[in-house]
C-alpha cells in the first residue's frame, strides 16, 4: 500500500501548477539566486532552467515537483504586486536626470522583511545571497553576513568604496546577461552599461562609489571597479595579456577599447591601460572625475600577497577588497603602491591656506608631510645608478664607508655541541615587525644637512659615519646593568649578516643609538642629518595596526588572551575564514611593500645608470626613511635576543628578517620562553597578536636541521627560512 500511495503522489506532483515563465524568473531574482544555483539544487543543466524561465520548455517529473516547491516557497516570500503597485514601481524605476553640479544617485537598497525560508532554501550555515537593486527598486532582500565593516556613512559613497563588475549568466542567445556590480556589504547593483566608457559614466553619476578622505586636507578616494573575465568579455577586453603586453604592463594604444575611451573624452595615465588602469578627465575646480580599474586576470592581485583572491566569486571578492578598503584604504595598485599611497593620504603634501585679503585660499605646504617636491638624498643614501653618483667610475663598488647598508637580518651559525643535544628547533616570528619599527620613529621630512665631526644626537634622524668595531657583545649593558654574554653566539646588531664591523661605516640613527644603549661611546666623523623631522609614520602605523588587529579578532585571535590561549587561537586561524585570512596577508604585504617603495629602483623604460628614473620625481622617494625603519626593526629584535640571552643563557642559531630560531628541549615557545605567572620577561619575547609581539613560526627537530645542512654542505644554512614548512629545495640552498 505505501508504494501505491507514493505512486499516486507522484502523479499529482507531475501536474503541479507552475507560475508563468516571467514570474519564475522574477521569483528567482527576488531571492537573488542565480541560474547556476537553481540548476545545481535541482540537478539539471543551467540551460534547462533558462528554458523553463523563457517558456520554451516545461519541467518534467521528478524535477517538476522540486521546482514547484521552490517557486511556491519564493512566492510566499515575494508575492506579486497588484496592478496599481506595478505602475507605481515602473514609474519609480526611472532615474532622475543628472545635473551639471549634482550627479544622479540612487538610495541604498533597503532589505525587505522575510519570513521562514522554504525547505529548498540554503541551510543556515550558508552565507546569504546579496541584495540587488535596479534603479530605485529593491529586487533582492538579503545581505551578505559575516564581519564586513559597515559601509561609509557619507551618502555620496552609500554603496561602498568599490564594486566587482560581473555579468549575470542568465543571458541566452541574442539576449546577453545583465551587468552586475557586487558592492560591499552584499549589495548588488544592476548596471545599464554596454561599453566601458558608459560603465565609467555610470560609476561617477549613479554608482555612489568611493571613500571619504582619510585626513582633512586629503582627497576622497576614487571609486574602484574590479572587472571579472565575464565583464572583460562583455566590454571587448582580453581576458589575459599576451607575453608582450605583460612585459609592457598594458594593452596597445591601438586597442578598440582605448579608442572608445578617447572618443568619449576620457584619458589614461602614463602607465596606460594595464592591470591597474586609471581613467579620468581633467579636474574642474575641486571636482574629480576619475575611476580606477582592477583586472585580476591580468595579474592585478599578486597571489603572493592576495593569495587566491583573484579567483574568488564576485561577491566574495567584493567582501575581501571591501574589508581591506574599509580598514586600510581603497587599493590604488599593488600592495606596495597602496602602502605608499596610504602615507600620502594620511599626510597630504599640501593644504588650503587661511583666506587672504580678498577672501581666497591658496595651496600651501602641509606641516608634518613630505611636501610636494622631491628632495635629493645624501650621497651615502643614494642607491647605485642614482644621478648623484654619475661621476663615479663605471665599475666602482662602494663599501660601507661610502654607502649606508641598513637591511633586515639574514644570519645563521653552526650549532654548538650542547645545542646539538637538544631535541628541537623552535622558530619565533615577530608580528608586523616593520610596522612596529615605524611606530614612534622620528624621520626626516626635508633635505639633509652635511656636518663634520658632529656630536651624536639620538633624536636627530640621519646617516652617521662612525666606527662601531669596538662594541664587544661579550660585555654589554642590559638595562642599567652590565652583563657578560657569549658574544661569539650573537649576531652583530650593526650589519645584516651579523658580522662585526671592521671600520667606519654609515649607519642610520637607530643603529648608532643602540651602540650607545649597549654602553659604548661613539664618535661620528661625518653626518647627513635632517633638522626638519617628525613622527611621519605614526598614523600610518596606527591604521595598519588597527586593521590587522581587527581582522585577526574576526578570525578568533584577540589581543587580550593568555599565552596558552593565544597559541591555540593561532592554530589554524586561516581556515576559520579564508577570505579574511587573505585580508591579513594583504595588510602585512602593504606594510613591507610600502616601505620598499620608499626606495623604488629603476624599472626598465630604457633607464641607464646616472639618469633619473620615474620614482625620483616623487616626494615619497625617501631611502633614508626606509633605512631608519629597517634599522630600528633590526635593533628591536637584537634587543630582545640580548635580554633573552642575559636571562636564560639561550642564544639564537638563525635569524631571518623577523624570524628567530632557538635550539631547545621542547616543541612550543612556552617550553623555553621565561614566563612567570603569565608575565613575560620585560623587554624580551612575549607571545601575542599585537605588532612587536611574537607568535610560533614553526618547529622542526635538531636532527632535521643538521641533516639539511649536511646534505647541502652548508653549515650556516639559514634554518629560519625553512623552519615553518621544513622543506629545503636545491634552488633555496644555492645548488
Amino acid at each position: 500500500m505505501p508504494g501505491l500511495f507514493d505512486a499516486v503522489d507522484a502523479l499529482l506532483a507531475s501536474r503541479a501548477a507552475l507560475p508563468p515563465p516571467e514570474e519564475r524568473k522574477r521569483l528567482r531574482q527576488a531571492h537573488a539566486l542565480t541560474v547556476d544555483e537553481v540548476a545545481a539544487a535541482l540537478q539539471v543543466r543551467r540551460a534547462t532552467v533558462t528554458s523553463w524561465e523563457s517558456g520554451r520548455t516545461e519541467p518534467r517529473p521528478p524535477e517538476r515537483d522540486a521546482y514547484a516547491r521552490l517557486l511556491d516557497g519564493l512566492a510566499k516570500l515575494y508575492p506579486a504586486p497588484a496592478e496599481d503597485e506595478k505602475e507605481e514601481v515602473e514609474e519609480e524605476e526611472q532615474p532622475d536626470p543628472p545635473t551639471d553640479s549634482t550627479p544622479a544617485t540612487r538610495p541604498t537598497a533597503t532589505p525587505t522583511p522575510t519570513s521562514t525560508p522554504p525547505a529548498s532554501a540554503p541551510p543556515a550555515s550558508t552565507p546569504p545571497r546579496s541584495t540587488r537593486t535596479t534603479g530605485t527598486r529593491t529586487t533582492g532582500a538579503r545581505t551578505t553576513g559575516g564581519t564586513t565593516p559597515t559601509a561609509a556613512t557619507d551618502d555620496r559613497f552609500a554603496n561602498g568604496p568599490l564594486a566587482v563588475i560581473d555579468v549575470d549568466s542568465d543571458g541566452d542567445g541574442d539576449a546577453p546577461g545583465q551587468v552586475l556590480a557586487y558592492c560591499q556589504g552584499g549589495l548588488i547593483l544592476e548596471v545599464p552599461a554596454k561599453s566601458l566608457p558608459s560603465l565609467v559614466e555610470w560609476t561617477l553619476s549613479e554608482g555612489r562609489l568611493g571613500q571619504p578622505r582619510l585626513s582633512g586636507p586629503g582627497k576622497d578616494a576614487d571609486p574602484l571597479l574590479v572587472l571579472t573575465e565575464a565583464a572583460l568579455n562583455r566590454f571587448g577586453l582580453p581576458t589575459s595579456l599576451t607575453p608582450e603586453e605583460r612585459t609592457a604592463g598594458r594593452i596597445p594604444e591601438a586597442h578598440k577599447v582605448v579608442k572608445q575611451l578617447k572618443r568619449a573624452q576620457w584619458q589614461l595615465t602614463k602607465r596606460g591601460f594595464g592591470p591597474w588602469a586609471r581613467i579620468y578627465r581633467p579636474a574642474t575646480g575641486s571636482e574629480r572625475a576619475c575611476v580606477q580599474l582592477c583586472i585580476p586576470s591580468w595579474g592585478a592581485l599578486d597571489p603572493r600577497h592576495w593569495d587566491g583572491a583573484g579567483s574568488l566569486p564576485p561577491a566574495d571578492l567584493a567582501r575581501v577588497l571591501g574589508v581591506f578598503a574599509a580598514r586600510v584604504m581603497t587599493p590604488r595598485g599593488s600592495t606596495a603602491v597602496t602602502g605608499l599611497e596610504l602615507m600620502t593620504a594620511l599626510h597630504p603634501p599640501t593644504r588650503a591656506s587661511e583666506p587672504d585679503a580678498d577672501g581666497k585660499r591658496h595651496s600651501e605646504h602641509n606641516p608634518g608631510s613630505l611636501g610636494k617636491e622631491p628632495v635629493d638624498p645624501a650621497p651615502c643614501e643614494a642607491i647605485d645608478g642614482h644621478p648623484l653618483l654619475k661621476d663615479l667610475p663605471r665599475f666602482h663598488v662602494r663599501g660601507p664607508a661610502e654607502k649606508i647598508f641598513e637591511e633586515a637580518y639574514d644570519w645563521a651559525r653552526p650549532l654548538t655541541d650542547d645545542e646539538c643535544m637538544r631535541s628541537h628547533l623552535v622558530g619565533l616570528d615577530v608580528n608586523m615587525a616593520f610596522a612596529a619599527g615605524a611606530n614612534g620613529l622620528i624621520v626626516g621630512l626635508g633635505a639633509p644637512t652635511r656636518e663634520k665631526n658632529p656630536v651624536f644626537d639620538p633624536k636627530l634622524p640621519g646617516a652617521w659615519l662612525v666606527d662601531l668595531s669596538h662594541v664587544d657583545l661579550s660585555r654589554v649593558k642590559v638595562g642599567k646593568e652590565w652583563a657578560d654574554l657569549r658574544g661569539d653566539l650573537l649576531p652583530s646588531p650593526f650589519t645584516p649578516k651579523g658580522d662585526r664591523p671592521t671600520g667606519p661605516a654609515w649607519y642610520a640613527t637607530p643603529t648608532v643609538a643602540y651602540a650607545v644603549e649597549l654602553g659604548y661611546e661613539v664618535a661620528p666623523t661625518e653626518a647627513y642629518v635632517r633638522h626638519d623631522n617628525g613622527r611621519y609614520l605614526d598614523s600610518w602605523y596606527a591604521r595598519l595596526r588597527d586593521a590587522y588587529l581587527a581582522t585577526m579578532a574576526d578570525l578568533g585571535v584577540r589581543a587580550d588572551t593568555s599565552p596558552e590561549d593565544f597559541l591555540k587561537a593561532m592554530d589554524g586561524y586561516k581556515k576559520r575564514d579564508p577570505e579574511l585570512a587573505i585580508v591579513v596577508s594583504a595588510i602585512k604585504a602593504t606594510v613591507k611593500g610600502g616601505l620598499g617603495k620608499l626606495r623604488e629602483r629603476p624599472r626598465g623604460e630604457g633607464w641607464r645608470p646616472g639618469e633619473p628614473w620615474r620614482a625620483l620625481s616623487r616626494s615619497t622617494w625617501r631611502p633614508d626613511i626606509r633605512a631608519a625603519v629597517i634599522s630600528r626593526t633590526r635593533v628591536n629584535l637584537h634587543r630582545k635576543v640580548v635580554k633573552h640571552a642575559a636571562f636564560t643563557g639561550q642564544y639564537p642559531v638563525a635569524i631571518l628578517s623577523d624570524c628567530v630560531v632557538y635550539a631547545v628541549d621542547g616543541t612550543s615557545p612556552l617550553d623555553f620562553l621565561p614566563y612567570r605567572q603569565g608575565k613575560a620577561l620585560p623587554g624580551g619575547f612575549k607571545l601575542g597578536v599585537n605588532p612587536g609581539l611574537v607568535k610560533h613560526e614553526g618547529t622542526q627537530t635538531v636532527l632535521w636541521g643538521e641533516g639539511v645542512r649536511e646534505q647541502y654542505e652548508a653549515p650556516e644554512l639559514n634554518l629560519a627560512r625553512y623552519i615553518k614548512a621544513g622543506i629545503v629545495s636545491d634552488a633555496d640552498s644555492g645548488e
